[in-house]
């Protein structure tokens, strides 16, 4: 089975300006990614060229194994996406809109819609422009997992909707991601919330993936280190790549990366002092490697 999404060498770039150089990352079935990346890093990009919206300067985007350029109706109707701005039809009511959508989807699941109706409360003979945005944002979110899509993008998905409404949505996928082995690229600047349900990061910044793969990795790549030292740092430290130093007298704080476990030992001895391994949060890691 190939990959549910290859990105080979994926470069865009507007008016001489890069914004995704040379990109290489994998999806395989069942995967949750959260991606990362501040403001105008290029994900909205990135999703809209893997969903075969704009085509590659330099490279290309498989899904499905075939070009995301060139995939038909049946490709078509294996994806749900969830884009920052809705595309509601504003004249028609939620149960409208839901019934002309379903015609067009062979697995629409009517009794997952039904469900979702009910716990996310949708007003279904409302006129969708008398709906508020959070209501928006949930019928949305519903259109994209009512057809039990085999791929599924979300773009900023939850930016309108309050704490309770966003759980509930999060548990939703964590089910479909069980029970459907659906592979998920999520968006979202609510970072703790990514951390609940993906299993792997693609994190972009200066238009290249920092970091593709799994989130337990990065966590326990990315590691501040506490000690007392009254000697001056060696240049090295084995192979980390120290982020941040500070310094207050005799203490020190290093944010570091590609920390192993193994190291601490021997860097005790060359340090002299013992060493407390401090291991941070997604948001936290994401903060550290921004500024």
């Amino acid at each position: 089975m190939p990959a549910v999404i290859e990105v080979n060498n994926l470069s865009r770039h507007f008016s001489g300006r890069s914004v995704l150089n040379q990109l290489q990352a994998t999806a395989a079935e069942g995967d949750v990614i959260a991606l990362l990346g501040k403001n105008g890093a290029g994900k909205t990009t990135l999703l809209e060229t893997i969903l075969g919206f704009a085509v590659p300067q330099h490279g290309e985007v498989r899904l499905f194994g075939t070009a995301s350029t060139e995939i038909g109706a049946r490709e078509k109707q294996q994806i749900g996406f969830v884009p920052q701005q809705d595309e509601l039809l504003e004249q028609l009511t939620p149960y409208e809109q839901l019934e002309l959508f379903a015609r067009f989807q062979p697995n629409w699941d009517p009794k997952l819609a039904d469900r979702l109706c009910s716990s996310w409360e949708i007003p279904l003979t409302t006129r969708i422009n008398k709906l508020s945005l959070g209501q928006r944002q949930k019928l949305s979110i519903m259109l994209a997992l009512c057809h039990n899509p085999r791929l599924l993008i979300l773009d900023e998905p939850v930016a309108s909707l309050d704490p309770l409404a966003r759980r509930q949505f999060l548990t939703e996928l964590v089910n479909i991601a069980a029970d459907q082995q659906t592979t998920i690229i999520f968006s979202s600047h609510i970072v703790t919330d990514m951390e609940r349900v993906a299993n792997k990061v693609w994190l972009l910044k200066d238009q290249q993936l920092l970091w593709q793969g799994e989130l337990d990795a990065l966590k326990e790549s990315v590691v501040r280190l506490h000690f007392s030292s009254t000697k001056a740092l060696p240049a090295t430290l084995h192979e980390l790549k120290v982020l941040h130093q500070q310094q207050q007298t005799t203490q020190y704080t290093l944010t570091v990366t590609n920390w192993q476990p193994q190291w601490q030992a021997s860097l005790e001895q060359l340090l002299a002092t013992d060493i407390r391994v401090e291991y941070l949060n997604l948001e936290e890691i994401f903060l550290e490697l921004h500024r």
